[in-house]
């Protein structure tokens, strides 16, 4: 079986981040990137796939050069290879762009699955993974916590408010993974010593054929507003305390 997982390098959560002063985006200085936590659910099914039916799981990124670090993750957790779309025109593209970046790369290779994570976790978009399947004319079946392979059928699990869906899917198909689905291992010592010697092959969009026609464009930048400080409601008689603070929450918070 052969199995894409498509990748993203994004910002660490725990990293402080900064707008820049001309809120045109975020300011990278001092950033710690890592692989985009949806998407390690993503590699880590693959993986499992892979050892269960055997195959390859083939990585596929697009990023600037230094993306080639997410995917070396990737292959040292034991991914056979690695694609990567490096193009500055790239950078900031929208998801459609990314999208057909990525479906021009895949659809040149053989695939049964493709996983995707549900969504990045800085734009928080989630429509690469759909938008992808649209383009490469295939099944999609997202935001999944289970997955079985039966021959050329796959069946997925589906939690919706107060119950699961149970959907089956031909093959080829595009799955997006999430939380639940799976505990993504550690790469190894030799794991990561491997990764270093597995194939990356390099694109850019026109080798990949791919025209840059963005469809949609960040025009501005903006921080959260800055929460007001808390107040402290100071005093001896409790029930005093209990009418300030009934009092506050209707006029000042306004939520009686």
């Amino acid at each position: 079986m052969n199995i894409v997982a498509c990748v993203k390098q994004v910002p660490d959560t725990e990293t402080l981040i900064k707008v820049k002063p001309d809120r045109s985006g975020i300011d990278e200085t001092g950033i710690k990137w890592v692989m985009n936590p949806y998407d390690e659910f993503g590699v880590e099914e693959a993986l499992r796939l892979k050892e269960k039916l055997s195959g390859e799981v083939i990585i596929v990124s697009v990023g600037p050069a230094r993306a080639l670090e997410t995917i070396r993750t990737a292959l040292a957790m034991g991914a056979e290879r690695g694609i990567h779309i490096v193009d500055p025109a790239l950078d900031s593209a929208d998801p459609f762009t990314i999208a057909s970046a990525l479906a021009a790369a895949i659809k040149n290779i053989p695939y049964d699955i493709i996983f995707c994570g549900q969504r990045a976790i800085d734009d928080d978009c989630g429509q690469v993974g759909a938008i992808l399947a649209e383009l490469l004319g295939i099944p999609q079946v997202t935001v999944i916590t289970k997955v079985d392979v039966d021959g050329n059928t796959i069946k997925v699990t589906r939690p919706i408010e107060g119950a699961q869906l149970i959907i089956e899917s031909s093959l080829p198909c595009v799955v997006t993974a999430q939380k639940g689905l799976n505990e993504p291992r550690y790469a190894s010592l030799p794991g990561i010593m491997k990764a270093k010697k597995k194939p990356v092959d390099v694109k850019d969009a026109a080798s990949l054929g791919v025209s840059i026609d963005v469809k949609a464009k960040i025009t501005k930048t903006l921080p959260p507003p800055a929460r007001p400080p808390g107040k402290i409601i100071c005093g001896e008689d409790p029930a005093e305390k209990a009418r300030e603070l009934a009092r506050l929450l209707r006029e000042e918070a306004k939520v009686i």
